[in-house]
């Protein structure tokens, strides 16, 4: 068994909505089934008894060692802890070749599982030993480290849960949530609106004393130190008993509590300068309450108690401590829900305070403190007491968090109880935390979890806002590009900043931030993430779709204008129509539920999609009459079709009519594939709530030049004969093409010329193809070859244009040319007025540049003359 290559689908994609690992797996004609490998099967399921059915997804027939790879790597991922339950494998058409999907909530865990997979499958091959314990132990390891921590995962969750999309900026714990111009971003526990001066002030304790005080909040006396013997005055002028904490620091590192004597202060004193500058402050009797307040509201409270052991009188303080850290509970720093107890020199000086050492032995019952501080993050135990807490002291919180200038605030209280006022028990606040940790929140260790998740993205969002902006994908096999340049051209129009990805580059708002082919998931990305976008419109090219997944979770309108048989066909296990169809039809499965398919209904393979939409459908056709268009519009739901001169827009009794000669990309509807791509665009606009007016004016102001839809269809004069400039690159793009050039006005004697040249990773019927089509309606054709043959021999794919016109009814003088400028070049220089030369261009922007200079050097003389 070989696996050849491994994709990570990061959006949904062919397979599933599920983020997924694809692989290409090749199995010997022996392993294409398991029962040909006597005692494999026994040996897998010793190696690894909790791998379950072998058989997954209702499969029946012969379960050949990819089966089990895909079996094996989605079940140690679940045995490590992971969320999945998703897994396919696939026989593709190439004897003993297999895709094998599975899931993965974390990458770099699913592709380490895929690993240990093959590793466990040849170690039952070889009938030798598997460390399964090893391996789950090693994924759930990576897993902690890879996943956001109980924190930010349950902000992310809250987000999940209204529909508000999110992506992971960093391995750390920064996600942004929405996209475009709707976009919020946070930091763990901090939000974006939190500014860098509220986080200064609430790193240095005394200054954020001050201010507190200031705002009427009552805090414990205290004052920086500069070195041991200041911080004992200090403590003698204050009134021991004292805390002894760094002045910039979290999560009660370097704190100690209730010092009383010189020997103890000196020892805290060089803990806390361990993080830097010291301050001492008067220590307050009572319980380490955690006050959560998020925007102006009190949303959780804890009380902390410092890590403890309980004595049995059968083991030592050492014994115990061990005891409780095999709690699965208690790991390493914040990703479980508590943290393994300390025992270092401050624990070992808290025992001395008790009259105890690490290797007494505490009778029953007795409560052991291993620290005075009770953070969460040294060993602490927390108690949710958020019903407890009295209004005025959930008001001081809210006044502490509001004069430091947080809005995601945890404020620490020392007072004896929840119950009453501060001011009436000698309580005060003692620090205030920005992007303070939630774990005691989530899941106390006594009590009921808050949803404290919940809160902060409703701080973030308002109710009712799930801060997407419009996005409209766009696939197909002909028309995508200038469908989607006419689809943003009317959002622009609507006044929306519009960001827009296509296989000519990425524009936002009108400025191109990215050239070359970006119809693949990673430019939609980079543009949801743009701050200056209101709506988005993508081109979904199958090369990405295939390669990584769609770059969005959902869209508010999917357009497909037509499936035909030239894309691609034989890559990529993509074999027929029917296949290619099902990886087009992704974009229409993904349609949000408020939002629109916009289907080709003359296109009988579009139209099969309709049932795999979960959103609405908008119908577009020329023929009115069609019978899915007619059944359609009989039942009240949108269409758009041409009626005479008219494209016509209809929703029940509602109507509106735009004239085709208001309509410059279609010459008046003389060319039929532009039609088409209006149609399709005007629906999308439609769907997307542009309104009719702008709609039209903006039909009106689309033309397909060079600079508006390069290499669609762009015309131009040179010395009086018509050049036209296209990027069709497959059969149905050259019917399309000269049903269009036939549709021109025709000048006696006319003589028309293509010049054309065919990618080399197409199919060899695909190349002959389209010289096929062109050999029976242009005189002359000129073939040049590609600077890029894409795995072709040299001169190969000139062999199959040509071939294609060995039965050309209307071509009479074919000529090779080795480069595309100098075939360009020879094809404008035969040309007389009235005459015809249409340019399949294959570098887009360089070609109609060249063209470009040769039209305008064309008119100088003319005007010099």
């Amino acid at each position: 068994m070989e696996v050849s290559r491994i994709r990570a689908l990061r959006g949904p994609n062919l397979w599933s909505r599920h983020t997924a690992l694809e692989a290409i797996v090749g199995c010997t004609e022996a392993e294409c089934s398991i029962d040909g490998l006597p005692g494999f099967e026994p040996r897998v399921r010793a190696l690894f008894p909790g791998m379950g059915t072998l058989r997954q997804n209702g499969h029946s027939g012969q379960l050949a060692l990819a089966h089990v790879l895909e079996a094996a790597a989605l079940e140690l991922q679940a045995a490590a802890g992971c969320p999945v339950t998703f897994s396919n494998t696939s026989a593709t058409l190439e004897a003993g070749i297999y895709q094998v999907v599975v899931e993965y909530s974390e990458e770099a865990v699913g592709r380490l599982a895929l690993e240990l997979a093959q590793a466990l499958i040849h170690a039952a091959l070889r009938d030798t030993a598997f460390d399964l314990e090893a391996a789950i132990a090693q994924l759930r390891d990576l897993d902690e480290d890879e996943r956001l921590g109980p924190s930010t995962g349950a902000i992310v969750d809250a987000a999940v849960a209204r529909g508000i999309p999110y992506r992971r900026l960093t391995k750390g714990s920064m996600v942004q949530f929405g996209w475009g111009s709707k976009q919020r971003r946070i930091q763990a526990a901090e939000l974006d609106a939190t500014s860098a001066v509220a986080e200064s002030i609430a790193q240095d304790k005394d200054l954020t004393k001050k201010l507190l005080r200031a705002a009427g909040v009552p805090v414990p006396m205290g004052r920086p130190v500069t070195d041991a013997d200041d911080a004992w005055a200090a403590a003698q002028q204050i009134g021991l008993p004292v805390v002894v904490k760094p002045q910039d620091g979290n999560q009660g590192k370097g704190v100690t509590v209730n010092i009383t004597l010189r020997e103890h202060l000196d020892l805290a004193y060089k803990v806390a300068a361990e993080y830097g500058d010291v301050m001492v402050e008067k220590f307050c009797p009572g319980s380490d309450f955690r006050l959560l307040v998020v925007g102006d509201k009190l949303v959780a409270a804890s009380r902390r108690d410092p890590p403890q052991v309980v004595g049995d009188g059968l083991h030592t303080v050492r014994e115990l401590v061990d005891i409780v850290n095999q709690d699965p509970r208690r790991g390493e720093g914040h990703g479980t829900s508590l943290t393994r107890i300390r025992f270092d020199d401050i624990a070992v000086l808290r025992l001395s305070e008790q009259g105890l050492t690490p290797e007494s032995i505490p009778p029953k019952g007795q409560r052991v403190i291993l620290r005075n501080n009770a953070n969460l993050s040294t060993g602490g135990t927390a108690t949710d007491v958020t019903d407890d807490v009295h209004p005025a002291v959930a008001a001081r919180a809210v006044a502490a968090a509001q004069m430091v200038g947080l809005h995601i605030c945890g404020v620490d209280v020392v007072c004896e109880s929840m119950l009453r006022p501060l001011e009436s028990q000698n309580g005060g606040v003692v620090e205030v935390n920005a992007a303070p940790g939630l774990r005691m929140h989530l899941s106390p260790s006594y009590g009921k979890g808050r949803a404290v998740g919940v809160a902060m993205i409703n701080e973030l969002f308002p109710a009712g806002d799930n801060g997407r902006v419009p996005v409209i994908a766009v696939t197909g096999t002909n028309g995508k590009t200038t469908t989607t340049r006419l689809i943003a051209h009317l959002l622009a129009a609507q006044g929306l900043r519009t960001g827009m990805t296509n296989t000519d580059g990425v524009w936002v708002n009108g400025r191109q931030t990215d050239s070359g082919d970006c119809s693949g998931p990673k430019s939609a990305r980079s543009v949801l993430m743009h701050p200056d976008v209101d709506a988005a419109v993508f081109e979904v090219a199958r090369g990405g779709v295939l390669r990584e997944g769609l770059g969005f979770d959902r869209c508010e309108v999917a357009v497909v204008t037509n499936i035909g048989s030239g894309d691609h066909l034989g890559l990529n296990y993509i074999t027929t129509v029917e296949d290619l169809a099902v990886l087009k039809r992704v974009i229409v499965q993904n349609v949000s539920p408020t939002g629109y398919a916009v289907l080709n209904a003359a296109d009988p393979i579009v139209a099969e999609m309709a049932a795999a939409c979960p959103g609405k459908i908008i119908f577009f056709a020329a023929d009115r009459h069609h019978p899915l268009m007619a059944t359609h519009r009989a039942q009240d739901k949108r269409t758009v079709y041409i009626d005479g001169p008219m494209l016509v827009a209809a929703e029940g009794a509602r109507v509106e009519r735009i004239p085709l000669h208001g309509i410059p990309v279609t010459r008046g509807g003389a060319i039929a594939f532009q039609v088409e791509n209006v149609m399709a665009a005007v629906a999308a606009a439609w769907a997307a709530g542009v309104n009719w007016e702008t709609i039209k004016s903006g039909l009106a102001s689309f033309v397909t030049n060079a600079n508006n839809a390069p290499g669609r269809f762009n015309v131009m004069d040179y010395r009086g004969a018509t050049v036209i400039a296209d990027y069709g690159h497959n059969p149905d793009a050259m019917l399309a093409l000269v049903a269009a050039v036939d549709a021109m006005p025709i000048t006696p004697g006319q003589r028309r010329s293509v010049v054309i040249s065919g990618a080399g990773d197409r199919r060899d019927s695909d190349i002959t193809g389209q010289t096929a089509i062109l050999g029976d309606a242009f005189d002359d054709v000129i073939l040049y070859q590609d600077a890029a043959q894409r795995g072709r021999a040299d001169g190969e794919v000139m062999a199959l244009l040509r071939e294609g016109l060995n039965n050309a009814s209307r071509t009479s003088h074919i000529e090779e040319i080795r480069g595309e400028f100098l075939a360009i070049d020879t094809a404008l220089a035969r040309l007389n007025p009235g005459d015809l030369c249409l340019v399949l261009v294959d570098q887009v922007q360089e070609a109609l540049d060249h063209l470009a200079a040769h039209v305008k050097q064309a008119k100088d003389k003319t005007a010099v003359h």
